[in-house]
């Protein structure tokens, strides 16, 4: 069988060659064709009017085709075909290892075929142990892993702000270096976040030096979003140079009032450093606001060291206490007072969900200051934060180095009032800015979500429709293919996708998902270089 399926694929990339358009070919061995769609291959080229023949988990055949008998033939007429979505930034990692959300319904209604976790430095690392719970369980979509900067940092070192000694920087650099071996696609830091918003630059490129020797890449949410932005993207790259990688910005935004306009900037800093052969490229998801955790939007960094309760314990101190208030409140005007920050999920007060810091001091007759040391004596919560401009999140768009990613998870419907990335991204990137709005074209759209993804992590065989390549499709309606997510009523899947195959298996037909668990660990599968 194993030989069969070979040689048909040979026969195809004899007859079609290995781009998108292929030839006419007859008497094509296949599990399904895909008839008469509208390919958009991924490569940001116009799309052409062909077929798509599908055996086992490849694409075997591409051009006006003729099946053999028995083949299940799936009109696309009217329809896009596409490769399936990859998302580079996704915070799945428990998620898609959990029985009621490891089938990533909301990212299938959005024709999402591939995941990345370990962003912002946070997630596994024990590459190898994360990559066969999901062998063993199966997901419903595929996942690639990066290895995360903060939880690394916090096994080594613990919650502390200061350098690591020498025999602890060694010890992450072996960890990194094992979970290189074991098949991550690079290094990410979360440089907002605890503990690696007290990293140093140099910490941060010795350790990316050993994910270089692999050919894997550096992904940062770098430094500061805000007024520092190009402070914070210098950083990156100045890394990128010194440990000799490819260097991609997570969720690239201006964010906060001191920061819009900034986007052109940035835009500038990044291309002259590919003028000058560093490989930069960023993602975003299309939307002006963001959403994090409440202490990570509000409390200062210096402040957030040790544990929750000694974060807390700092509030009641004598000296800290003061001061610590006081930056708070300077955080919460930035943030216009509490009117920009939304609260997502507080377990402790559920029907806080959807209102704003400011509507519920005005509720409570408390000031906003209350509100948020209440919610953080209590465990925390996590936010939405409308403080994007929506002409920079446009800017960022037309770059042809922004991919598309979510920054979401895998989830079920919750009474939380999440962001609408979860279950909107990719179908609003494409519908609103590309179909409607007519801000990018329809191929750029889906090449953001394809072909570049795929180049950015070097990741093989996938991101394109090729003859031989891994048969993860998308096939949607253009005319219904759109986000019903709000920020009101986020919990609400994506409309217009028609099949989606997912390592050759139809794990969405006819618009209905068909209970499979299709998805598998991609293992980046590079040896050392010295």
């Amino acid at each position: 069988m194993k030989l069969r399926l070979a040689l048909s694929i040979a026969l195809g990339c004899l007859l079609a060659g290995t781009g998108s358009l292929g030839q006419n070919v007859a008497d094509v061995e296949a599990d399904y064709v895909l008839v008469g769609g509208t390919v958009y291959d991924g490569s940001g080229a116009p799309p052409t009017v062909q077929d798509v023949a599908v055996k086992g988990d490849r694409i075997v055949a591409m051009g006006q085709l003729t099946a053999k008998a028995g083949t299940k033939r799936i009109q696309g007429r009217n329809l896009v075909v596409a490769p399936g979505f990859i998302d580079l930034h996704t915070h799945s990692d428990n998620s898609i290892r959990q029985k009621n959300t490891r089938a990533n319904l909301n990212y299938l209604y959005q024709g999402v075929t591939t995941i990345v976790t370990g962003n912002c430095g946070s997630g596994p690392i024990q590459v190898a142990a994360y990559y066969a719970e999901i062998e063993k369980h199966g997901a419903g979509t595929n996942v690639c892993h990066l290895i995360p900067h903060n939880s690394l940092r916090a096994h080594v070192m613990g919650n502390v702000n200061r350098p690591p000694s020498a025999e602890e920087l060694q010890r992450m650099q072996e960890l990194v270096e094992r979970g290189m071996q074991e098949g991550a696609w690079g290094l990410s830091t979360g440089l907002i976040y605890n503990p690696g918003c007290y990293a140093k630059t140099d910490e941060i490129i010795a350790l990316a030096r050993v994910v270089a020797r692999y050919q894997g890449i550096y992904v940062s949410h770098i430094r500061d979003e805000g007024a520092g932005l190009l402070e914070a993207l210098q950083e990156a790259i100045t890394i990128g140079q010194k440990a000799g990688l490819p260097v991609h910005i997570s969720h690239i935004k201006c964010s906060g009032r001191a920061a819009w306009g900034k986007s052109a900037e940035a835009i500038d800093l990044i291309r002259r450093a590919r003028e000058l052969g560093l490989r930069v490229t960023a993602d975003q998801y299309p939307y002006i606001a963001s959403s994090t955790s409440l202490a990570a939007t509000l409390i200062p960094a210096i402040y957030r060291e040790g544990s929750q309760k000694e974060m807390l314990q700092r509030l009641e101190d004598a000296e800290h206490g003061p001061k610590m208030r006081k930056a708070i409140e300077e955080s919460i005007r930035r943030h216009q007072h509490g009117e920009s920050i939304r609260i997502a999920s507080y377990s402790k007060r559920p029907e806080w969900n959807g209102k704003s810091l400011a509507q519920l001091a005005r509720e409570q007759k408390r000031p906003v200051l209350d509100i948020v040391l209440e919610i953080e004596r209590n465990g925390g919560a996590s936010v939405v934060n409308f403080g994007m401009n929506e002409e920079d999140v446009r800017l960022f768009m037309r770059q042809e180095w922004v991919a598309t990613a979510s920054d979401g998870s895998a989830m079920a419907p919750s009474p939380a009032v999440i962001h609408p990335r979860h279950y909107g991204t990719f179908p609003r990137k494409i519908g609103r800015y590309a179909l409607e709005d007519k801000l990018i074209t329809l191929e750029q759209a889906i090449r953001s979500a394809t072909g570049l993804p795929a180049d950015i992590l070097r990741l093989p065989q996938r991101g394109y429709l090729r003859v031989g390549y891994y048969a993860d499709i998308v096939v949607f309606d253009p005319t219904q293919f759109r986000d019903r997510a709000t920020f009101d009523k986020p919990h609400q899947y994506a409309t217009g996708v028609i099949y989606l195959f997912i390592n050759g298996q139809p794990v969405i037909a006819e618009g209905k998902y068909q209970e499979k668990l299709p998805g598998k660990p991609l293992r980046h599968q590079i040896s050392r270089t010295d």
